[in-house]
C-alpha cells in the first residue's frame, strides 16, 4: 500500500508482515527482553504507541500489531472485521511468532480483543496493563444510550467511508489538554485513503451498537486473568470512556494499581508518552507484581 503520509522520522521502526486469514498483518518488534505486546483501538493503529515503545525497547522486546484494516496492515474492502474476529487474528498472531511470558497492553476496543484472547490463553500472559477501554456491556449506560441512536443513524456509513468521519473529527476531540497537533493527525487519517480502507473503523462503530452481549460475557468469564498484576492508565478527561470504567475494572481486577492522568482524555500514550513509558518500565521492574 503507498505510505506517501507516513512519517518515518516519528515511526522509525522496521515493518515486518505475518500472513493471517489470507491477508498481510503488520506488526513492529523491536527490543530484546521479556514481551510487551500492545493492541490498539479505534480508528488508530500501531503508531500511537510509538514513543512507548522508543523508551521500552532498550529494555524489552516490544511487539505491536495493526489490525486488518487499519495503519499499515492489508485493507480489504470484503472481510469479516467483527471484534470477535480480530480477536481471534491476535491469538493466531501469538501461536504463530510464539510469543510467551507476555505484558498485554491494551486500549480502547483492544481492550475486548486482546483481553478475550488473554481468557482463552491466560498462561500466556504474566501481566496486563490497560488504558481507558472497557470488559462489558454499556447498554444501560446514559452516555451509550445517546452514542447509540448517532450509531443508528442511516447516514453513519456515508460520514465513515466519504468523509473519513473516525479519524478526522472523532479522534482529535477525544483528547484531554494535550491537543493532538494537525501533522501527527495526518498519521491518523493516511492508513485510510479511501472509501474501501474505511470499513474497519466503520465496523468497530457498529460492533459498539451490536456486540453488547458479548461484552459483557468477558467479564462475566473474566475469572481466569482477574489475578493477573495489572497496571490501569487512565486519562480521566476522556469525554466517552470515563472514570466509573476505571472503578468498574478495579472492582473486578483484585492485583490492580492504578495511574491516573487528570490532564489526558482518551489516548494516555500519545497525550503523554513519557508518564505512560514511565509508568510500564516502573510495572514491568516491580517484584513485587511480577507473577
Amino acid at each position: 500500500m503507498a505510505t506517501h503520509w507516513l512519517d518515518t522520522a516519528e515511526y522509525p521502526f522496521i515493518s515486518n508482515y505475518a500472513n493471517i486469514n489470507g491477508y498481510n498483518l503488520h506488526y513492529i518488534d523491536e527490543g530484546e527482553g521479556e514481551t510487551v505486546l500492545f493492541v490498539h483501538g479505534t480508528p488508530s493503529w500501531s503508531f500511537d504507541f510509538r514513543n512507548v515503545i522508543k523508551k521500552l525497547a532498550k529494555h524489552f522486546r516490544c511487539v505491536a500489531i495493526d489490525h486488518i484494516g487499519f495503519g499499515l496492515s492489508d485493507k480489504p474492502e470484503r472481510y469479516d472485521y467483527s471484534t470477535q474476529n480480530h480477536s481471534e487474528t491476535l491469538e493466531k498472531f501469538v501461536f504463530e511468532k510464539q510469543l510467551d511470558n507476555i505484558t498485554l497492553v491494551v486500549h480502547d476496543v483492544g481492550g475486548p480483543i486482546g483481553l478475550n484472547f488473554a481468557m482463552k490463553l491466560p498462561d500466556r500472559i504474566k501481566r496486563l496493563v490497560i488504558l481507558n477501554s472497557w470488559l462489558w456491556s454499556s447498554r444501560y449506560e446514559p452516555d451509550f444510550i445517546r452514542l447509540s441512536k448517532i450509531l443508528k443513524n442511516p447516514l453513519l456509513p456515508f460520514l465513515y467511508r466519504y468523509l473519513n468521519f473516525s479519524p478526522k473529527f472523532i479522534l482529535p476531540n477525544s483528547f484531554g489538554d494535550h491537543k493532538i497537533t494537525n501533522k501527527l493527525l495526518k498519521q491518523y487519517t493516511g492508513p485510510f485513503a479511501n472509501k474501501t480502507q474505511r470499513n474497519g473503523a466503520l465496523a468497530f462503530a457498529k460492533s459498539l451498537l451490536n456486540d453488547q452481549d458479548w461484552f459483557e460475557s468477558l467479564w462475566i468469564r473474566k475469572q481466569d486473568i482477574s489475578n493477573k498484576p495489572t497496571l490501569f492508565i487512565w486519562g480521566l478527561k476522556d469525554p466517552v470512556i470515563k472514570v466509573h470504567y476505571l472503578h468498574k475494572f478495579v472492582s473486578g481486577f483484585t492485583n490492580s494499581q492504578v495511574i491516573s492522568l487528570e490532564t489526558s482524555g482518551h489516548f494516555p500514550q500519545e497525550e503523554q508518552p513519557e508518564v505512560v513509558a514511565k509508568a510500564i518500565f516502573n510495572f514491568l521492574l516491580d517484584k513485587e507484581h511480577i507473577g
